[in-house]
């Protein structure tokens, strides 16, 4: 068994490596092809290989995808809001410093994700009818707060609601989108028209800044706190049905603005997305619900493999992943000197393409509103934290029953 584990892991690693690298492809399609293949793996390796395989992938994704959101301004479904602040600290010459902040966090969020795992498993399933019933008022207070302590609650609610009935609108006709997305496809023009494409409208203009990195700026008490934070959010999103990173991201810009306090905030929510990924498996095998693609293909598989097997392959594959994002955050000196704007309209092209290969016109379609709303609060002068209605009220109407 040892050795599926680790020949799965490194093979999870690869499989991770390319779709944490990659726009627009995520774990979950990777999982999703791994279980195509399944008779084919078996033919050769056992069933612990394809798991550990799959839950490598989700782990070692969480690590890398901050690298094309931080250099590139293109928000993963999971780094939404966290673009904002990394891809700040890139045009400021400080890229190097974002990633390795960012895999600091997922390497804290893999340390408390594994006693925060037991806790959940021993005290929570009891818990469950409860906790289900109780997500959507838990958002609802949320953004609630958020919007009362703006600068102008007027115009926050206004694009929360707008934002929120986009979302109903691209969720409940995903239907149709083109297949190749799979069934979530269309949060990638969704989150893209939000909090990619709509920033770089806006974006600064002239030469990419010489990137430098002389370390990492964030005090310890600043770190204990953005891991335990983080962590937390992460606990919450992966056990609750629902719920997801991008939630999570919304979530902790009422203790943690990331404006205010960008490099924190990188560092909780990069936490708060690998811890997801733990406390996911370990809702699977609890109480048997699935909380993403990975999950399912896992529980789709003919033979399932113990959870320690799993867990043992996802702390290996943490390891790999963070000396890989280590070691593509020094390529962050081949952005010095390029054109801002070019690059921008590069990135927009490869958004729009990817979103109509992906959905096809729906996606086009979704991606043309979504930037119009993204638009939105540079011209009103709030923050774009409210666009998150797009994920948040889809999910308090899913929590009421309402959809």
């Amino acid at each position: 068994m040892l050795s599926g584990i680790v020949l799965g892991t490194v093979f999870g690693i690869g499989c991770g490596a390319v779709s944490g690298l990659v726009p627009g492809i995520h774990a979950n399609t990777m999982a999703g092809v791994l279980l195509s293949l399944q008779a084919l793996l078996l033919a050769w390796f056992d069933p612990v290989f394809v798991a550990s395989a799959m839950f490598s992938t989700l782990v070692t994704h969480t690590f890398l995808d901050c690298v094309p959101s931080t250099f590139l301004g293109i928000p993963d479904a999971d780094t939404s809001l966290a673009v904002l602040p990394a891809h700040a600290l890139c045009l400021e010459g400080r890229g190097e410093e974002a990633v390795r902040i960012s895999a600091l966090g997922s390497a804290a969020g893999v340390a408390l994700s594994l006693p925060l795992a037991l806790a959940f498993v021993l005290v929570l399933p009891s818990l469950q009818p409860a906790i289900d019933w109780g997500i959507g008022l838990v958002i609802l207070a949320v953004a609630g707060y958020l919007i009362v302590v703006s600068e102008s609650p007027g115009w926050a609610l206004a694009v929360f609601a707008v934002s929120g009935i986009l979302g109903l609108f691209s969720l409940g006709y995903a239907f149709l989108s083109w297949p190749a997305g799979g069934e979530s496809g269309v949060l990638m023009p969704l989150l893209s028209g939000l909090f990619g494409v709509a920033v770089l409208l806006k974006a600064s203009h002239g030469a990419m800044p010489a990137q430098h990195f002389p370390g990492i700026e964030l005090p310890r008490d600043a770190i204990r706190r953005g891991s335990l934070l983080g962590s937390a959010a992460g606990a919450l999103v992966g056990w609750l049905p629902g719920l997801s990173s991008a939630t999570a991201n919304a979530l902790l810009t009422s203790v943690v603005g990331y404006d205010s306090n960008p490099r924190e905030y990188i560092l909780a929510t990069s936490a708060a997305n690998t811890v997801n990924a733990f406390l996911g498996l370990a809702a699977f095998y609890a109480v048997s619900r699935t909380r993403n693609g990975v999950m399912a293909a896992i529980g789709a598989l003919e033979e399932m493999p113990p959870a320690t097997a799993i867990l043992l392959a996802g702390a290996m594959a943490a390891v790999g992943a963070y000396l890989l994002t280590l070691l593509f955050s020094r390529t962050a000196g081949r952005f010095s000197g390029l054109n801002v704007t070019s690059l921008n309209y590069g990135v927009i092209a490869f958004v729009v393409c990817l979103s109509l290969f992906l959905c096809g016109p729906f996606g086009g379609l979704v991606l043309l509103l979504a930037t119009a709303v993204g638009y939105v609060p540079s011209l009103v002068n709030v923050r774009r934290v409210y666009c998150m209605g797009a994920i948040m009220v889809p999910v308090m109407a899913y929590s009421f029953g309402l959809a």
